[in-house]
């Protein structure tokens, strides 16, 4: 017998779960070749050299597993029947569009799919790094394809035939063999010399840019770390729990917000990894890229290029080296070139210049605006507040500055200024608002209410802990509507859900995000987990987690809902209630909501820009219903000057209601908004006629009711009720 085998002998005969336990699953987990005798049928060559597991990986695992079983918010434990879930959830990581692995590696791998679960409990890593090392070889073998085809010449290529390429390959089967991905792959590198074609490249420059993009991507693979490997396997491992529980590894844990590590210094856009892409999740208000308006939500990164430098093609990247590359001095300057989130392939890209900046807190701060309305004969004066982010400078309340900023103390001194501006109504802007601080959202909902429950938060041993306003002074009485749309979210949905249960005000806009969970993040031997643990529900007891707030009165949105939000991502955790608790209603919308509704929606059918809107929505949505896209040289044309006329009527629609003169060509087009880009603190807008209507909203409210403003700051007519 070898030391190996009486080791592993001794080692499987302690029991796991004490501290000598701990330690013997990992040992016994590096000793072992694979789990129980299980080891695909997998040849490696030479010139890749195969990441292995550590001893400091395999004790993670261990303690990963244990605290997503025993405090994680959702009851789950890492049983047999996980196995299957974590293995696709692990090759949708790694080859999410299929274009990699063959039908036949897939079954290769069968045996390692079942034996997942046992394996995560004792930190037996070698069949995930298995399907890494595969997944790697793969990758190399495509991207050599890629460049021969390249080298060869792409003026071989043939773009005459009726051929198609699907858009989104990951819902599609395996390819069968190597020769079906040779055809895959020649078709991605036509659809890819056509889009460059059509944004006036010529051969030797896309044979130079496909072979820049190949090659970088080639180099990424064959530099494969261990650490990869195990972040990538410890990451579909935790989604089973939820999709904001995650492994941070010790690199990442350096600054263990690394998604958010852009918003203080850089460009100020959150950022994750999306399959081989970095893609946008939101803009930080009041950061560089929020400013500059052309980055948006679920755009994905392909290359970053430094002033006077040639473009870094980052396809394939680690999340912190996108993030390392993109970062840079204040007042540079970087260039993304972006898969736009309407994109109808991933070879339709755009660039985009940002200034590098750091991200100042007075310039997320909330700010006011007046609109004068005109309705029947009858002036009114609508206020309007905006709140970018719920925000607190800590710094300057932990060392007892009497003047520090907050959200709720900036928008008490904004309300008495519209106060004194003798205002008819308010309307609270949050649109975009991703969330923040959690006690400036219960103190925002104070300076509208007398006092009283905020928010509901439970914990995964189902203990119900309640924010309450503790504090019975008002702020302001009168009549309250709170615009919010899919991009709102956490913070901003906790103040929404309370006006609305609290009857204290109209919510108008688009069904929020939906994040409606708390994470903290533990420290391990080995890097960290993020971890959720506590959920938000609303007084009256329905979660804002998957399903958000829904408005009142609703304005459709031009954001993918599909693509962005709770609902949209895998294992969220679901919706659900519990008890409410005793609050004030303060009105009762029910019997004006319908009238409200009726004298809206006959505002909008005559509205341009709502009309427009509704172009553009309809635009975009046919847009994403695309399957595939024509590989026809001819047919491609045709179609890439349908849609560019469609953005361009768009575009010149919008100038002649500004009273702008329309552009005469796409380029026009495209130079006017690079200019307004670049120096995005020249131009003064108007409000949204998304905010007017807000306006509107608030004038109907106060011609039902003249008295409304005094009904709502009036305890006399407020009605203490336990929510049903």
């Amino acid at each position: 017998m070898t030391i190996a085998q009486t080791l592993m002998n001794r080692y499987a005969r302690r029991p796991v779960g004490k501290t000598t336990g701990f330690c013997s699953a990992v040992a016994l987990a590096l000793l072992m070749p694979g789990l129980s005798g299980v080891q695909a049928n997998i040849e490696i060559p030479t010139e890749y050299e195969p990441v292995m597991p550590t001893v400091e990986q395999a004790r993670a695992n261990i303690l990963i597993a244990r605290q997503l079983q025993f405090t994680h918010f959702r009851d789950l434990s890492v049983s047999d029947e996980l196995s299957d879930d974590v293995f696709e959830s692990y090759l949708d990581y790694l080859d999410g569009q299929r274009i990699y692995l063959t039908q036949k590696d897939i079954d290769a791998l069968s045996d390692i799919r079942n034996v997942l679960g046992p394996a995560l409990r004792t930190g037996q890593l070698r069949p995930a790094f298995q399907v890494y090392n595969l997944v790697q070889q793969r990758v190399i073998e495509r991207l050599k394809f890629a460049l021969d085809l390249v080298n060869n010449g792409i003026g071989q290529l043939d773009f005459s035939t009726d051929e198609q390429i699907r858009v989104d390959r990951s819902e599609t089967p395996w390819e069968a063999n190597q020769a079906a991905l040779d055809e895959l792959w020649t078709k991605r590198i036509k659809n890819a010399v056509l889009s460059q074609r059509l944004n006036g490249a010529d051969n030797e420059a896309i044979e130079d840019n496909l072979r820049r993009r190949y090659e970088g991507q080639l180099k990424r693979a064959y530099q494969a770390r261990s650490e990869d490997a195990f972040q990538a396997y410890m990451n579909a491992f935790t989604s089973m729990w939820d999709p904001h529980t995650s492994y941070f590894s010790p690199r990442t844990s350096e600054n263990f917000n690394i998604n958010m590590s852009l918003s203080l210094e850089g460009i100020g856009a959150v950022l994750q990894s999306d399959n081989e892409y970095t893609k946008v999740v939101r803009l930080v208000p009041g950061g560089p890229a929020a400013k500059q308006g052309q980055l948006q939500p679920a755009d994905r990164i392909v290359s970053v290029a430094q002033e006077d430098e040639k473009p870094v093609n980052v396809i394939g990247w680690r999340l912190d080296e996108v993030v390392d590359l993109i970062r840079g001095p204040r007042d540079s300057k970087v260039t993304l070139e972006v898969i736009p989130a309407s994109a109808t392939d991933e070879t339709l890209t755009r660039t985009i210049v940002i200034k590098r900046d750091e991200v100042k807190l007075e310039e997320q701060s909330a700010s006011k605006d007046i609109i004068e309305l005109e309705r029947g004969g009858e002036d009114y004066t609508i206020g309007v507040i905006t709140i970018p982010t719920f925000y607190a400078d800590f710094q300057a309340m932990q060392a007892g500055d009497p003047n520090y900023k907050s959200t709720t103390r900036d928008v008490r001194k904004l309300i008495n200024e519209l106060k004194d501006a003798s205002v008819d109504g308010i309307v609270m802007d949050l649109r975009n608002n991703g969330g923040g601080a959690l006690h400036e959202a219960n103190d925002l909902v104070g300076l509208f209410i007398d006092q009283g429950p905020t928010v509901q938060i439970r914990n995964a041993n189902n203990e119900v802990q309640v924010l309450t306003d503790q504090d019975p002074s008002v702020a302001y009485d009168g009549p309250l509507v709170v615009l919010v749309n899919r991009m709102s979210a956490s913070a901003s949905e906790i103040f929404a859900g309370a006006i609305q249960d609290y009857g204290r005000g109209l919510v108008v806009g688009s069904q929020t995000f939906g994040k409606g969970t708390v994470q903290a993040v533990r420290p391990l031997n080995h890097g960290q987990l993020k971890i959720t643990q506590s959920k938000f529900y609303r007084v009256s007891g329905g979660s804002t987690q998957h399903k958000g707030v829904i408005p009142d009165i609703k304005i459709p949105s031009r954001l993918d809902k599909t693509r962005i939000g709770e609902d949209a991502l895998d294992h969220a955790l679901p919706w659900d209630q519990i008890d409410a608790v005793p609050h004030t209603r303060y009105f009762d919308f029910s019997g004006i909501i319908d009238q409200l509704r009726e004298n809206h929606e006959k505002r909008f059918a005559t509205n341009p820009e709502f009309q427009l809107l509704q172009k553009e929505i309809e635009f975009l949505e046919k847009q994403r219903a695309i399957d595939y896209v024509t590989l026809n040289s001819d047919e491609r044309k045709k179609r890439h000057s349908e849609i560019e006329q469609t953005r361009l009527t768009i575009a010149n629609t919008r100038r002649e209601l500004q009273g702008e003169d329309p552009f005469e060509t796409l380029d026009q087009l495209e130079d006017w908004r690079d200019q307004q880009a670049a120096d995005p603190d020249s131009t003064d807008e108007e409000l949204d006629f998304v905010i007017r209507e807000g306006g509107h909203i608030m004038a109907d409210l106060l011609k039902m009711d003249q008295n409304m403003a005094s009904i709502l700051g009036s305890s006399q007519f407020a009605v203490q009720t336990s929510a049903q």
